[in-house]
């Protein structure tokens, strides 16, 4: 189903704009956020996708992040999906916890009722956000495309990219939870979404996916040295082991005094641009 315009608001040449659309694969009305840089007026420009971490959705990154400065300068355009399903019906974690339900999508496609009829984050993102952009902004070319994202998110980038390495020039992240499969978020989530069976789990795990890579693309991983997260939920010590037994390079950068904020994440996403531009503009 086609895409209805919400806003459209002029930034650095382009254009941040607003979309909805009705999703197939969530069963449920979605918001998507597209950034056309002003080289899209007489070009295609690649994508960039940022997929967003807990409690976030589609206006987090857009509106905190500072990335048009950066996609205008660079001549990519940014896709921001929202983090989970969300409508009447759509299932919640019962205790309104923050970690599961609306706005904790995982980016995984759930197995486990009542979670199975709308979480399928990972198609959504994979196959049909890609081609409901490009029927909404066929100045963008789908099919040179980078992937980034945020704690949750960088989880999703990560995975969904190292599922699908003929799909991304280029993978980045910011605080990712890079083993889900050892750590308090991941666990609870994976146990509602994917039921109890953890080898399951391991097809949403970067460090398990690293292991059994055949493709290599490069990744870019920021870290806050001061985030109260790290050792307990992103434990970025595991993705730099994980790289090194399966000789699959990346670049890790912890950042000294940053926390898991979007200053952190404005800090430094000039730089991340510039990588996935880097790579998809072939230079």
């Amino acid at each position: 189903m086609s895409s209805e315009c919400l806003s459209s608001v002029r930034a650095f040449g382009g254009t941040q704009h607003r979309f909805q659309h009705r999703s197939q694969v969530l069963d449920c009305d979605m918001i998507y956020a597209v950034y056309l840089p002003p080289q899209a007026a007489e070009q295609n420009v690649p994508v960039v996708y940022y997929l967003s971490g807990l409690t976030c959705t589609d206006e987090n990154f857009v509106t905190k992040a500072g990335a048009q400065r950066y996609a205008a300068e660079h001549g990519v355009a940014v896709v921001a999906p929202d983090t989970s399903p969300r409508g009447e019906g759509v299932a919640d974690d019962p205790d309104g916890s923050y970690d599961m339900g609306l706005g904790a999508g995982f980016y995984l496609n759930a197995t486990e009722a009542p979670w199975s009829a709308h979480y399928h984050m990972y198609d959504y993102v994979l196959t049909e956000l890609p081609t409901t952009v490009a029927e909404a902004c066929p100045q963008i070319d789908t099919g040179r495309a980078a992937i980034m994202g945020h704690s949750m998110g960088g989880h999703g980038a990560l995975t969904i990219g190292l599922k699908n390495p003929e799909r991304f020039a280029s993978f980045s992240a910011f605080s990712p939870i890079v083993a889900p499969t050892q750590c308090p978020w991941g666990k609870k989530a994976f146990t509602h979404y994917l039921g109890a069976d953890e080898a399951a789990w391991m097809s949403y795990d970067t460090c398990a996916l690293l292991a059994r890579a055949t493709e290599h693309r490069p990744i870019l991983i920021d870290q806050g040295g001061a985030d109260n997260f790290l050792e307990e939920q992103l434990k970025t010590h595991l993705i730099e082991e994980a790289s090194e037994a399966a000789n699959y390079p990346i670049e890790v950068r912890m950042q000294e005094g940053y926390d898991h904020s979007y200053y952190f994440i404005a800090s430094f996403i000039e730089d991340h641009l510039r990588f996935h531009a880097t790579h998809l503009h072939g230079g």
